[in-house]
């Protein structure tokens, strides 16, 4: 089977692109296009199955072009920074909506492809009841929550008017080896990593439902081998809840570090966007696909770890600065 992943280059669009060439996939993987000509994390990768291309999803013929021969898409490709998004939200309509616009309208001029569309679970906002669950309210927290809701109607609305074979795919919280210093637990061990003893956070309350990155792309690829999730909003999601403040313990601990954490006021979110609880509950795509997660929080952040002490992959990383 030949498979299209958008995004390809950034953290869970790598990590997918190497298990789809492990089971067997043709994988043409989409690379951001710039000037550098630098394929981000499929630099890492090199497979005789793997055709890497550079482009932009906000382009409609360029999306018509990729989209060729294609069985089977995997729409990554967004902008995913919640800080971000509060001081350039139109790039958010930009890439997250119109992006998905353009590989929908695509799929359907090229035969009817289907499309694995990527949410998240901050479509979901502040838990209103825990675990949650596909009919959970949608809350727009952010300018990033608001553009995934709308990016998610888009696809689902040419399941409707067109009978594209679309699945939503909801990932909560994920972490793992690669991932961008804007998300939390990268944060924190880069910091550890780096030798650093004092660390600058924001508000350690919340609760997030934690995944290891190849737990999300196992569940990935099991909503596109099975038909019964076509035109589902699905969770992937480990059915667990830990806050965050026992989350940076627990890599104290893994890491054997005695370092100290500091509330920095500029990473809090303005209080009616922080998304204070996220539980998630898995049980419709066990039920649809059998998945379950392979790694509990405490093996997931001690590969985490593990990785980032290496320091050929710590020194891709900007310890000191803050990235929104």
């Amino acid at each position: 089977m030949r498979v299209l992943v958008t995004g390809a280059d950034g953290f869970i669009g790598s990590h997918l692109t190497e298990m789809l060439l492990e089971q067997g996939y043709k994988v043409k993987a989409l690379a951001y296009y710039n000037s550098f000509n630098n394929w981000g994390w499929l630099e890492e990768i090199q497979h005789p199955n793997l055709e890497v291309i550079a482009g932009d999803v906000r382009d409609p013929h360029y999306c018509k072009f990729i989209t060729r021969d294609i069985d089977t898409i995997f729409h990554l490709a967004a902008l995913i920074a919640i800080p971000y998004s509060y001081i350039a939200p139109y790039s958010y309509v930009d890439t997250n909506i119109k992006g998905t616009l353009n590989i929908c309208q695509a799929a359907i001029e090229n035969g009817n492809i289907r499309v694995i569309h990527t949410s998240t679970s901050e479509v979901y906002g502040t838990a209103q009841y825990v675990p949650i669950d596909e009919n959970h309210p949608k809350q727009p927290q952010s300018p990033y929550s608001a553009s995934k809701i709308g990016a998610d109607a888009m696809a689902l609305s040419f399941l409707n008017a067109f009978n594209l074979p679309v699945t939503i795919a909801r990932p909560f919280n994920t972490y793992g080896p690669r991932q961008s210093a804007r998300a939390i637990i990268p944060t924190i061990i880069s910091q550890i990593a780096s030798g650093i003893k004092e660390i600058n956070l924001g508000d350690l309350t919340p609760t997030r439902d934690f995944n290891y990155v190849k737990d999300i792309c196992k569940g990935f690829i099991a909503l596109a081998e099975n038909d019964s999730t076509i035109g589902k909003e699905i969770n992937i999601a480990s059915n667990f809840e830990i806050s965050m403040k026992d989350t940076l313990e627990l890599i104290k601990k893994i890491m054997k570090s005695d370092v100290k954490f500091i509330i920095d006021e500029q990473r809090l979110r303005p209080e009616k966007s922080e998304v204070f609880r996220l539980w998630g509950d898995n049980k419709l795509i066990r039920e649809l696909t059998g998945f379950t997660p392979d790694y509990s929080i405490e093996k997931g952040l001690t590969e985490t770890c593990n990785w980032f002490a290496n320091p050929d992959n710590l020194k891709k990383y900007k310890a000191t600065i803050y990235n929104v």
